[in-house]
């Protein structure tokens, strides 16, 4: 029976609302999609949460505080981590991880919001690993901790394809034990053998922006390699 006190309907709407949206998007769910996925009515949605725009905003905030505010699961490093800990209580995770992906390519502040919190989770970690002598030196703490957060949503954000590519069914355990080792591998070890783009980067940089001043081989801004004339 429908009650506008009873505490645990309204975490039943949300719930409903963070998996409708997570498979159909915001403009693709409706409160009657929501309200029957719920077991309630659209009336006793509105009671709760004002409008479809309010849902989303619980929704939204819902999210975050579970799967932002332990940063073990969601830290850079710890990606495999969240994916595992999904797989586990796939009922309750996995209409959140599809939530966080389709939250995180939204134009709103709560993206925004979302993102930063990850980030700064993710730096937070660098740091502690950079204060215990396990990170080598970075020329920019800021562009490295973005970037792993980054290569860490990618395989939430990019389920399908990540599976795909590797011949796997899905976000499964076999999928997350097989890129294991080969993202370690890049973290400790890096790709290449040698610094010679590295150093040829450093060495591009370095040289001053603007078009060539006709002095030849004396000229800052020639090209020390042209290519050859045919």
């Amino acid at each position: 029976m429908e009650s506008g006190s009873d505490p645990s309907a309204r975490a039943r709407i949300r719930d409903a609302a963070i998996a409708t949206f997570a498979e159909r998007g915001f403009d693709g769910a409706s409160l009657r999609d929501i309200a029957r996925r719920a077991g309630v009515s659209a009336a006793l949605i509105v009671h709760h949460f004002g409008s479809k725009e309010g849902l989303r905003t619980a929704c939204d905030e819902h999210v975050v505080q579970v799967l932002v505010t332990d940063k073990s699961r969601l830290a850079g490093a710890s990606a495999s981590a969240m994916m595992r800990a999904a797989l586990a209580d796939r009922e309750r995770y996995l209409p959140m991880l599809d939530y966080m992906a389709r939250m995180l390519a939204s134009d709103t502040s709560a993206a925004d919001d979302l993102f930063d919190s990850l980030a700064s989770a993710t730096r937070e970690l660098l740091d502690q690993q950079a204060a215990a002598g396990m990170l080598r030196p970075q020329s920019d703490m800021d562009v490295t901790a973005t970037a792993v957060t980054l290569y860490s949503l990618a395989p939430v954000l990019l389920r399908r394809q990540l599976s795909r590519s590797l011949g796997e069914e899905g976000l499964s355990e076999t999928l997350l034990r097989r890129l294991t080792l080969p993202l370690l591998e890049l973290y400790t070890h890096g790709l290449y053998a040698d610094d010679r783009l590295l150093t040829a980067a450093r060495d591009a940089l370095a040289r001053p922006i603007g078009p060539p001043s006709g002095k030849g081989d004396n000229d800052p801004h020639q090209d020390p390699d042209p290519p050859l004339a045919r």
